[in-house]
């Protein structure tokens, strides 16, 4: 699909919607049920583009998954099931699978190869091969291994003292992945706290590890067992809806099975501070990972300011809190945010871009940008740059025009949301 003419002219958006499985948590389901003992089961699994990359990787790797409507059964035999595969692997678009799965082949005694799309080619790499080749693994690559296809040739792992450069939750996650396979106990210290999938993970499986403030601490060696895992809802999915539950005149919507892991709830912290009516209903708090329900309605909003720790909570989300401050009154600033640079896209710039062409008062800085509003939004060919969140972005955008806006590259979306726009059309009253 080449382009899509967007809903615009939304009077109001009704109703309730359950929101897709967490696309960290699925990815995740995968790779620790193919490196456990026994048969792992996944509820509520994410059948986004992204995720079904991890799922082609781990079965070259020689591990039976089975999925029958959006449940999976794992079928693994400890790290040491894992084989040589018989073909490059395949990442597509997913950074989170090439970076992790880095991490579990660097301690495998095998050759693997890596590649992934365009965007993954220019993604940099050097944060994750760094560390691991510290900790014995041989790997090579484009310009030596800081840009795919990358190549490793994994060793027995020795243990690593190591401190984020950058506050990274898939660079964690790929050293404690290789430091489970290490002869030793491992050392992380993060600049800020991070996304904590990984460790939940580890729990669950039956692994030790422990946190001490920004310092986090994990065993070699170490067995992992079985579980069964149910996916709540992506809140960085939910966002989108939230946005538009807030800004689209005459709304409320209920999103049922939102994951609210506090590692991930910046969003929720941003909305309350520029005062959205949002409520947070139905919590449970008593499985591996919290979830809960949640109401948005059309709220009165103010500018803030977004920055330090709070970054880390909320990176995928800056795309639709930039549409969001575009309907605040006064001026919003996110800053802290030069991860954005090296996503899907360099988001700074894109969101920028393509927000102005719908007549945004937005402006790059050097490490996230500033928004003035209140701001009526107009019409125009925009276009997702090949990024889901992008594209989700532009089409809430759109929402919000009474002329027509056509998006280009829709596809994309596909990565993580299959189910947008079927989503949208459910809220149209």
């Amino acid at each position: 699909m080449a382009s899509l003419t967007l809903k615009t002219n939304t009077e109001r958006l009704l109703g309730e919607i359950t929101i897709p499985g967490d696309k960290s948590i699925s990815h995740r389901s995968v790779m620790f049920g193919s490196i456990a003992y026994g048969e792992t089961r996944v509820t509520n699994f994410l059948p986004g583009d992204d995720c079904y990359s991890t799922i082609s990787c781990f079965r070259k790797l020689g591990v039976a998954i089975e999925e029958n409507d959006n449940e999976l059964r794992i079928f693994g035999n400890g790290f040491e099931g894992l084989t040589e595969p018989d073909e490059v692997l395949d990442v597509g678009n997913s950074g989170t699978t090439i970076r992790l799965l880095m991490g579990i082949l660097a301690g495998r005694p095998f050759f693997s190869t890596l590649v992934g799309d365009d965007s993954i080619g220019k993604r940099p790499m050097t944060r994750v091969t760094v560390p691991l080749t510290n900790m014995g693994a041989k790997i090579d690559g484009r310009k030596n291994g800081a840009y795919t296809p990358v190549s490793l040739r994994g060793k027995q792992l020795t243990p690593i003292h190591y401190k984020l450069p950058v506050a990274s939750a898939q660079v964690k996650s790929a050293i404690l992945l290789a430091s489970l396979q290490a002869d030793g106990i491992s050392t992380i210290i993060e600049p800020a706290k991070t996304r904590d999938h990984t460790e939940r993970m580890i729990r669950k499986f039956g692994g030790e590890i422990t946190r001490d403030n920004q310092l986090i601490t994990v065993k070699g060696g170490q067995k992992l067992h079985a579980a069964t895992i149910h996916v709540p809802g992506d809140i960085s999915s939910a966002a989108f809806f939230l946005v538009a539950g807030a800004v689209i005149p005459n709304s409320e919507i209920v999103l049922k099975n939102v994951g609210l892991n506090p590692t991930r709830t910046g969003i929720i912290e941003v909305m309350k501070k520029m005062g959205a009516e949002l409520q947070i209903v139905q919590k449970d708090e008593n499985g591996f990972e919290p979830f809960g329900d949640l109401i948005i309605k059309t709220s009165a909003l103010k500018g803030t300011v977004v920055e330090g720790d709070l970054i880390p909570k909320l990176i995928d989300e800056i795309p639709i809190i930039a549409l969001l401050a575009t309907q605040a009154e006064g001026k919003t600033i996110i800053k802290d945010a030069e991860e954005l640079k090296v996503k899907e896209t360099n988001r700074i710039d894109t969101v920028v871009q393509e927000l102005k062409k719908l007549g945004a008062a937005i402006e790059a800085t050097a490490d996230g940008m500033i928004i003035h509003g209140k701001t009526k939004l107009s019409g125009g060919t925009v276009s997702s740059h090949g990024d889901h969140r992008i594209g989700m972005m532009l089409a809430i955008a759109a929402l919000l025009s009474n002329e027509e806006v056509i998006l280009e590259n829709p596809e994309a979306i596909s990565v993580s949301y299959p189910n947008f726009f079927n989503h949208i059309n459910s809220l149209l009253k």
